[in-house]
């Protein structure tokens, strides 16, 4: 389970997943005695003020702020748990928001490209001025074969792109890139 918003309707789809769901994962892999790669978020960090000159570490307290990312939270202290206390062949990984090909209508990005190839107008939520760390699936996939072909078992991993965007610019940049006006879209209220 991914997509934070769902979590706020329905928080027990992500416990079962997240943590009942890794730590299926990580009993198999220890019984099987294989490597574990863990990708997790850089949401059980927390926030961070706009204009914040500090990013994450993977030195940085946790502190989830939904049912998503506190789930997550929990499913990386299991494989670290489990490499500790069972010798669990495990890394961790917390990237930032992943876009690219064949992404679930429901996030930012393929969303907002939906409504627009749909004749609808693009909603915007708030001012827009959330901001978001934005890499490509394959960059995060790249990040990953690497950690798991050189990283430290038992260490954490942080994984974006120095491509900060708030939604707005992101918005405007994929109706500019569509032909369209790039403030062609509505404004709705912050969720």
């Amino acid at each position: 389970e991914s997509h934070n918003d769902n979590s706020l309707h329905s928080p027990w789809p992500f416990v079962q997943t997240n943590i009942i769901g890794t730590y299926t994962l990580i009993e198999a892999a220890r019984k099987y005695n294989v490597r574990f790669h863990h990708i997790s978020t850089d949401e059980v960090y927390g926030d961070l003020e706009l204009d914040d000159p500090h990013s994450f570490t993977p030195l940085t307290p946790y502190n989830p702020s939904s049912p998503y990312s506190s789930t997550k939270a929990s499913s990386d202290m299991l494989v670290r748990a489990w490499v500790r206390s069972f010798g669990l062949k495990a890394t961790i990984s917390n990237c930032s928001n992943n876009y690219g090909p064949y992404q679930h209508v429901e996030k930012f990005i393929p969303r907002q490209i939906t409504e627009i190839l749909e004749s609808r107008r693009p909603k915007l939520y708030g001012s827009g001025e959330n901001v978001r760390d934005w890499i490509h699936v394959d960059d995060h996939n790249r990040a990953v074969l690497d950690i798991l072909e050189n990283g430290k078992i038992g260490d954490t991993y942080l994984i974006g792109a120095n491509g900060e965007k708030n939604n707005k610019d992101v918005i405007e940049m994929i109706l500019k890139l569509m032909d369209k006006n790039p403030t062609d879209y509505d404004h709705v209220n912050d969720r």
